[in-house]
Parts: C-alpha cells; sequence; structure tokens
C-alpha cells in the first residue's frame, strides 16, 4: 500500500495553473466556516442546508448551460450525481453545521482538514493512487496535533459531552465528503462535463435536504434577516457554485489525497478567522497542538503522490 517518495514533483502545486485555483478554494472555504455560525443561530440545521443548495442549484445550472455544456447525462452518471447529492450536498453539509453548534468553526476546519487521510485510503481503493510513506509520517503528526487542540477545547468548555458530539459529527462530514471527493474523480464521472454533474448534483441534494428538513424539523423557516439571506448567498453562489467545479478538477489532476492538503491553508484561514470573530483564545495547548497539526500537514504536502492517468 505504500510506496516510496518518487514521482511527480512535489512542488507542482507552485505551478500557477495548480497554485491560483488551490489558493482561491482555500481563501473562500476559509471564510465559509465562520459565515456558516451565522446560519445556525436562528434557522435549524437541516433548513439552512436546505435554502443554501436551493439557491446553489440553479445557479450551477445556469454555469453550466453558459459553458455550453449539455445537461443531458446518460443514467449511470445520474447515479453517480444521487450519490454525490447524498454524501456531499447532504451529509457532508449537515453534519458540519451540526459540528459548529457544539465547536468552534476554526477547529471543525482543522478536523476536516484531516479529510486528506481518507481522500488517499479511498482513493488507493478506488481510483489506484499510490499512497506514500511520507504522508503516513506526516498524517500521523497531524493526528498528534489534532487530539492536543480537542483535549484543550474539552478543558475549556463545560463538561457537558458537546466537545466529543461535535467532534464526532465533524469527522462524520469529513468522511462523506471524502466519499463524494473520490467517486466523481471516478471512470463514470470523467464521462460528462463537470458543471452539469455537479449541477444534479445539487439539485439532487437540495431535494434529500429539503425532505429530511420537512420530516425532522417540520415547516420551513423563513428569517426576516438580511443579514441570514446575505450569508446564504455567499455560502451557496461563493463558497459552492465558485469552489466545487474547481475543487473537484484539482482532485482530478492532483489525486484525491493531495487534492485535500487543500486544507492546510483553509485551516490557517479559518484559525484566524475563529480567532478574530469568535472570541477563540489561544493557550500553550492549543497553539502547540495548532502548530503539530499544521507540521503533519505540511509533510504530507510535501510527498510525492501522483494521480493514475485516465
Amino acid at each position: 500500500m505504500t510506496a516510496p517518495d518518487s514521482g511527480a514533483n512535489p512542488h507542482e502545486l507552485l505551478r500557477p495553473r495548480i497554485a491560483v485555483p488551490f489558493l482561491l478554494v482555500a481563501l473562500i472555504w476559509g471564510s465559509t466556516w465562520f459565515v456558516i455560525t451565522t446560519q445556525i443561530a436562528e434557522v435549524p440545521v437541516l433548513w439552512s442546508v436546505t435554502w443554501r443548495f436551493a439557491l446553489a442549484t440553479p445557479a450551477m445550472f445556469i454555469l453550466a448551460m453558459l459553458l455550453r455544456h449539455p445537461l443531458a447525462m446518460p443514467r449511470a452518471a445520474h447515479g453517480l450525481a444521487l450519490a454525490m447529492g447524498l454524501f456531499q450536498f447532504c451529509g457532508n453539509y449537515m453534519f458540519v453545521y451540526w459540528a459548529e453548534l457544539h465547536l468552534t468553526s476554526g477547529i471543525v476546519a482543522l478536523l476536516i482538514g484531516l479529510m486528506l487521510v481518507p481522500n488517499a485510503i479511498l482513493g488507493r481503493i478506488l481510483l489506484g493512487e499510490p499512497i506514500t510513506a511520507r504522508f503516513f509520517t506526516g498524517s500521523l503528526v497531524a493526528l498528534c496535533g489534532i487530539g492536543m487542540l480537542l483535549l484543550n477545547e474539552a478543558q475549556l468548555a463545560p463538561l457537558d459531552g458537546n466537545v466529543p458530539l461535535g467532534a464526532g459529527l465533524a469527522l462524520v462530514a469529513m468522511l462523506a465528503a471524502s466519499i463524494a471527493n473520490v467517486i466523481q474523480a471516478g471512470k463514470t464521472g470523467k464521462l460528462v462535463p463537470l458543471p452539469s454533474l455537479l449541477a444534479w448534483a445539487m439539485l439532487y441534494g437540495a431535494l434529500i435536504d429539503a425532505g429530511l428538513a420537512l420530516a425532522i424539523e417540520g415547516r420551513p423557516v423563513f428569517p426576516a434577516s438580511q443579514a441570514y439571506w446575505f450569508g446564504t448567498a455567499w455560502l451557496a453562489v461563493v463558497g459552492s457554485v465558485v469552489t466545487f467545479p474547481i475543487y473537484y478538477d484539482l482532485v482530478r489532476k492532483l489525486g484525491a489525497g493531495r487534492a485535500a492538503y487543500n486544507g492546510v491553508l483553509v485551516v490557517v484561514i479559518a484559525m484566524v478567522i475563529s480567532t478574530l470573530f469568535e472570541g477563540y483564545r489561544w493557550t500553550a495547548l492549543s497553539a502547540g497542538g495548532a502548530v503539530l497539526a499544521m507540521a503533519g500537514l505540511i509533510i504530507a504536502l510535501r510527498a510525492r503522490q501522483v494521480a493514475r492517468e485516465g
């Protein structure tokens, strides 16, 4: 399963065609973690997720049409889109929003940043992408850092079980997103234009979200706050329609594991925003954990891992 560090130059990420979209996605997603906290204060999680993708879906269809991609897809591609909708645009976001009820946005971002681990493992199993020894070393170091951060959170938060619950919810969200990341990069996904596939996936995800919201939360909740709808529009259009075609393209170019290294920058940005706007307080334990986590992710980032051609 492991292999020596060989293959593509690890500094491939510095090339503009990779670095620019890589940085753009990180900057946008780094900001969305805090915006999500404004979405769960007055509206049930399931309805907030529903409104996000109810807005994102038509925007993604419009993008696909502007790019002159056909919207018609074979049955297998619709099956893939349904799976992506279930895992990415329903499961992932529901559990992320729920996690932010219990943990600061920066900590949730940090846990999601560990998606490079299941991405690489699933990429190996489903796509035949190699995993290097350096990747394992970096992952172990990062996991130690995450443990320190969560221990710090547990010490500062009330001992009501919310920290473990929040961490568990975030990890489920991470696994759901990882599954979607990898399956879209397979042969079926490559047969259709990515914006078209994403449009249908968002539609299926929004329908599942709405069904669950009706069944669990009851009648739709329409907040009167303009700030809420502005945040929803930002998450839908910029945080979803702009970023997902770029990020999924990176998954196909770099491989599932390396593309998830985007989480390194996302975590840094999200933690800074959490410090500025959520009052997150750094201690020696949390600072040490953050440094260790970043060091581990950077070690993994430098591992030579390439996507299988074809």
